[in-house]
């Protein structure tokens, strides 16, 4: 596939890049982690702007409110949304990475059609309903049901790290529909409104002194049938394809990001001094510089052979475990080395002299969890053994 940019790719570039350039100062930075409600109003306000501008949903169909773009106006989309330092895509991630793919692959017309345009207009928040406290790494281990009657599903159960729930107004959910078959055959995936009857969430704490994921207790919830995406019990085939997603295109922005970040690392060694020398003047530094500049390149080339793919099929392939493994691991690392290359101000969290560090030590603590969100980087190394490079299977 020839990923290389045309004049028209360079054209959308300029106005793509004269956009974010004036809007991106005009919204402000993100509120409190804390403050729920602003965060929301900052994550979907923005969505809106986007929306209105014609840059949501860069590589949806068009009939559905995306801008329906080649796959190198999307990769420019990425590099300018990175270099601008645009607003994260916060509550809105498990509608537009993963969530409202999975609806484009997989959902009835009248799910794409109710849910498509309100994701990219900032209208709906989705939460992810996978994990629960004994089935995480082995999703599949599943114990939440949802038993047929007539025109709803009566679920019951529990999640834990659902992300937004406190805001969710949508949660994909997974739930067991027969469990007389092997665990992966009973699954179900479903789209479950946040407003129905004895759905109650619990907020979870984490390091970063905020609160995104949550516990989810379900009681009774009557699920409408028409909210079922794909076949009863085909659920695990159709999770696999959410795990793709999640797994691999979605990280486009971040890997951009991460090239970004270590060239503004590079900047602030320049300028950090100590005992009369900067940082830069340490040649182990700029050696482990180096080195994960090289990484972050390789994994923006693995990046777009992954978007090649998507453009081919519609989805990404296995290939996204691999994808995933490599960028959460060396997320880690970089962000490290961000910490670590910032000295004292490291141990601050709010920005200091000009400096991103309180930003550098918040992306920091969030890549501790990153290893295990998607499935843990030992679940990522079994998938890559057996399923792409054809070894004997782990015995179960």
């Amino acid at each position: 596939m020839d990923l290389r940019y045309s004049d028209a790719d360079e054209k959308f570039r300029r106005e793509l890049r004269s956009w974010l350039d004036q809007e991106v100062p005009k919204h402000g930075a993100p509120p409190p982690r804390s403050d729920w409600d602003a965060r929301r109003d900052y994550d979907m306000g923005w969505q809106k702007k986007l929306f209105e501008a014609g840059y949501a949903g860069v590589n949806w169909p068009s009939e559905y409110g995306g801008r329906g773009a080649t796959l190198t106006e999307e990769l420019v989309y990425y590099e300018e949304y990175a270099r601008a330092k645009a607003p994260y895509v916060g509550m809105n991630f498990v509608g537009l990475r993963h969530g409202g793919p999975t609806v484009i692959a997989e959902g009835t017309e009248l799910q794409k059609q109710t849910h498509l345009p309100k994701i990219l207009r900032g209208d709906e928040v989705w939460c992810q309903g996978f994990s629960e406290p004994s089935a995480g790494s082995d999703l599949a281990a599943l114990k939440t049901t949802a038993i047929r009657d007539g025109d709803h599903y009566v679920v019951n159960g529990q999640k834990t790290w659902t992300s937004f729930a406190q805001k969710a107004d949508f949660c994909e959910l997974l739930v067991r529909t027969n469990p007389e078959v092997p665990k992966h055959g009973g699954i179900s995936w479903v789209i479950m409104p946040m407003d129905l009857p004895g759905i109650s969430i619990s907020p979870i704490d984490t390091i970063r002194g905020e609160s995104d994921f949550a516990e989810m207790f379900l009681e009774d919830v009557r699920v409408p049938v028409e909210h079922l995406v794909g076949e009863e019990n085909d659920g695990w085939r159709i999770t696999n394809v959410t795990l793709r997603f999640e797994r691999g295109s979605a990280w486009a922005q971040d890997i951009y990001e991460l090239k970004e970040f270590l060239s503004d690392m590079a900047e602030v060694a320049r300028n950090i001094t100590s005992d009369g020398a900067t940082a830069w003047d340490d040649i182990g530094l700029r050696r482990e510089a180096g080195h994960l500049a090289a990484e972050a390149d390789s994994l923006w080339a693995l990046m777009k052979w992954q978007l090649g793919e998507v453009a081919r099929t519609g989805m990404p392939g296995i290939g996204g475990s691999a994808l995933k493994l490599a960028f959460t691991e060396l997320n880690q690392r970089v962000y490290e080395f961000g910490t670590r290359l910032m000295g004292r101000m490291g141990l601050s969290r709010t920005d200091l002299a000009g400096h991103r560090n309180g930003y550098t030590v918040d992306t920091f603590l969030n890549t501790l969890s990153l290893t295990i969100a998607a499935g843990s980087s030992q679940v990522q190394r079994n998938i890559i053994s057996e399923r792409i490079l054809g070894m004997p299977k782990e015995k179960r």
